[in-house]
């Protein structure tokens, strides 16, 4: 498969039309994203933490362990 080779002027003007192209979230829609992506990081933590704390109980009691 042959590539086709383009001079780096070509490539940053290319690289510069795409970007034009992008539709940009706002500085509202960034901020909202960011805390609702927090906040579920949290939830998750939360979650991974309490079910590694039962399984940890689970598992000593089923073992006998800590006794």
């Amino acid at each position: 498969m042959a590539s086709k080779t383009t001079n780096p002027f070509t490539f940053l003007q290319q690289v510069r039309a795409e970007t034009a192209k992008v539709t940009w979230p706002s500085r509202r829609e960034t901020m909202i994203s960011t805390v609702m992506v927090l906040i579920f990081a949290v939830i998750a933590m939360l979650f991974f933490f309490a079910a590694d704390i039962l399984m940890g109980y689970a598992i000593e009691w089923i073992l006998g362990l800590g006794h």
